[in-house]
C-alpha cells in the first residue's frame, strides 16, 4: 500500500503522527509519502520516507499554506492508495481526484477555537456551529478516525478509535529521582504554561527545579525566556519524541497541569501515559480523563491530583513525592504496570494497519485504473477568515471539496 500522509499545523516529527502511525506503517512493509512544513521547522525527514515540503499554517496566516498543500496533494494523491490527513484546515485543501481518504481526528476542533490566542475573540463561539457542521459534512464522504472514545459523541456515525497510547518499555530505564519534575507537551496558556512558571519558582529554593520539553505557543514566549533567564525553569522548546521520552527518564514527576476548558474535558492527556510508561509518579488537575487513571484504578494510584490553576498545590505535590521514597516509588511501578498493560502502542498500531489496509483494499478497482473525478477548484487568493467564519454551518459545509 502507498499511504499519502499530510500535515500543515502539527510538527512533522509530531508523536501520533510520526514515531507511531508512519512508523507503523513502514514496519508493516508500506510505502509513505509525507506531505508536511520540513524545512519551515527545520527538521531533515526519514531516509525511508517519501518527503513534500510545504509551509507551516500558524496564527492567522493559512491560506499560503493551504494552498501549497492543495498542490502537493493533488500533485500525489492520485498515485497513493490512501489519503490520512491530520488537520481540519486541511478539508479545504483537499483534491476531488483521490483515494478513499482518512481523516484522523486530534481534538475537539470546535471546543479547541476557545482556547485558540490567534482567533478574534469575538469569533471563537461563533465559529463553533461552522467547524461541527464541517465534521457533519465530511464523515458522510470519508472515513474518520478518532484519538479518544471521548470524540464518539459528535458524530452520527461510528467511527473506529485510535488512541494516543505510547511506546512502553518493559521496564522503566531509572527509578525516580528527587531532583526535578518535567512537563511534556506544547505549551499554552489552557495548558497550564503559567502554572508551570510559577510551580518553578516555588520548588526552586528546594532544589527541584522544572525541566520542560515543548514548543510554546507565540504568545506566552516571552513568559518562558524570562522565567528561564531567572531559573525558575529549564525549557528546551521542542525536542522529537523519542528523544524527548529519554530526557523524563529519572525525574520525580511528570506533570500535567491543564486548565478545566471543554476541549480536555473528554480527552486523556497523551503525556500522562508517557510519564506512567517511563516510571514517573503524575501530578496533574483534575481533567476527568486523567483523574480516572490516575487515582481510580483497581490496580491503585499512579500519581496525585491538585486543583486547576493552582501552582502552590501543585509544588506541594512534588514535594510531597520527594519526601516520601516508598510513594514515589509504589505510584510510579503501579503507572509503569498500568501502562504496559492497557497503553501499549504496539497493539494499537496493528489494529491501525489493518482497518487502513481494509479500507484501501475496499476502494481499489479490480482491474485498471482507480476512478477519479475532477480537481477540485483553487482556493481563493484572498480569502477574509471572518467572512467565512461567520458563514452558517450548512453553507461552510457546502463548499467542501469532497
Amino acid at each position: 500500500m502507498h499511504a499519502l500522509v499530510a500535515t500543515v499545523v502539527h510538527h512533522p516529527e509530531d508523536a501520533r503522527i510520526l514515531h507511531r502511525q508512519i512508523r507503523a506503517l513502514l514496519d508493516a512493509g508500506h510505502r509513505v509519502t509525507y506531505i508536511a512544513p520540513f524545512a519551515d521547522r527545520g527538521v531533515t525527514p526519514w531516509q525511508e520516507l517519501t518527503p513534500v515540503d510545504v509551509p507551516r499554517a500558524a496564527g492567522r496566516r493559512r491560506a499560503g499554506s493551504l494552498r501549497a498543500a492543495r498542490a502537493a496533494l493533488a500533485r500525489h494523491a492520485p498515485d497513493a492508495d490512501l489519503l490520512l490527513f491530520h488537520d481540519p484546515e486541511l478539508l479545504l485543501a483537499l483534491p476531488r481526484r483521490r483515494p478513499v481518504t482518512v481523516w484522523d481526528v486530534h481534538e475537539d476542533a470546535a471546543a479547541a477555537l476557545l482556547t485558540k490566542p490567534w482567533m478574534p475573540r469575538p469569533l471563537r463561539r461563533p465559529l463553533g456551529p461552522v467547524v461541527r457542521g464541517f465534521e457533519r459534512h465530511a464523515e458522510q464522504h470519508m472515513h474518520l478516525i478518532l484519538a479518544e472514545e471521548g470524540y464518539r459523541g459528535r458524530f452520527a456515525l461510528p467511527h473506529p478509535v485510535v488512541p494516543n497510547t505510547t511506546y512502553v518499555p518493559d521496564r522503566p530505564e531509572r527509578a525516580p529521582g528527587t531532583d526535578r519534575v518535567v512537563y511534556l507537551g506544547h505549551l499554552s496558556a489552557a495548558r497550564g504554561a503559567h502554572e508551570l512558571v510559577e510551580m518553578g519558582r516555588r520548588l526552586r529554593p528546594h532544589g527541584v527545579r522544572v525541566e520542560v520539553i515543548g514548543a510554546a505557543d507565540p504568545s506566552i514566549r516571552p513568559m518562558l525566556r524570562e522565567a528561564q533567564l531567572e531559573e525558575a525553569i529549564h525549557w528546551y522548546g521542542f525536542v522529537p519524541n523519542d528523544q524527548a521520552l529519554r530526557m523524563v527518564s529519572g525525574a520525580l514527576a511528570g506533570i500535567c497541569l491543564l486548565q478545566d476548558t471543554p476541549n480536555y474535558r473528554s480527552s486523556l492527556p497523551t503525556k500522562v501515559v508517557e510519564y506512567m510508561a517511563h516510571g514517573l509518579p503524575v501530578i496533574t488537575t483534575p481533567n476527568p480523563a486523567a483523574v480516572s487513571l490516575v487515582t481510580q484504578r483497581p490496580e491503585g494510584d499512579c500519581g496525585l491530583v491538585v486543583p486547576f490553576g493552582d501552582a502552590a498545590a501543585a509544588a506541594d505535590a512534588a514535594l510531597r513525592l520527594r519526601s516520601d521514597p516508598d510513594l514515589r516509588n509504589r505510584q510510579a511501578a503501579t503507572g509503569h504496570r498500568i501502562a504496559r498493560t492497557s497503553y501499549h502502542w504496539p497493539v494499537q498500531a496493528e489494529l491501525f494497519v489493518r482497518q487502513l489496509e481494509e479500507w484501501a483494499a475496499a476502494a481499489a478497482p479490480a482491474g485498471g485504473p482507480r476512478p477519479s473525478t475532477p480537481d477540485t477548484l483553487p482556493l481563493p487568493v484572498q480569502a477574509p477568515a471572518p467572512l467565512e467564519a461567520v458563514a452558517p454551518a450548512g453553507e461552510a459545509a457546502k463548499r467542501l471539496p469532497l
